[in-house]
């Protein structure tokens, strides 16, 4: 598990390969990751947006940015967590992401939390520390 702490709202994240989604022989590789955001702070928070860094083993790099996520923004309370579960395919065995969560609270005040880097490792590529 990846782990990152922001103004007392963390994130975790756990990436998988899915080797029945991936094509190595067409150069196509997929993950999904679990991500888990939890308000460990005393006020009201909501995930406004994201902004995710992917980079491939080639070290292509692709920005992503966009609305909440999956659909959502999500409100969190404090001592709540909101968990969701995503996806990424790359071109090549491996890579890396990275991003930030803006976030906003009661007080109308916006704020970056980070979502920690994370490794994106296959079958098809020997490890390393990305």
């Amino acid at each position: 598990m990846y782990h990152a702490e922001t103004r007392a709202i963390s994130v975790d994240v756990v990436p998988f390969f899915l080797e029945d989604e991936s094509d190595p022989d067409d150069n196509h590789y997929v993950w999904a990751y679990q991500v888990t955001i939890t308000n460990n702070g005393p006020e009201h928070v909501q995930l406004l947006r994201r902004h995710w860094m992917i980079t491939d083993a080639a070290g292509n790099r692709q920005d992503v940015q966009g609305d909440g996520v999956i659909g959502e923004q999500p409100h969190l309370n404090p001592g709540e967590s909101f968990e969701y579960t995503s996806g990424c395919p790359l071109t090549t065995a491996s890579g890396i992401m990275v991003g930030t969560y803006l976030m906003e609270n009661t007080k109308g005040e916006s704020f970056d939390i980070a979502i920690p880097a994370f490794s994106l490792d296959s079958p098809y590529d020997a490890p390393s520390i990305n």
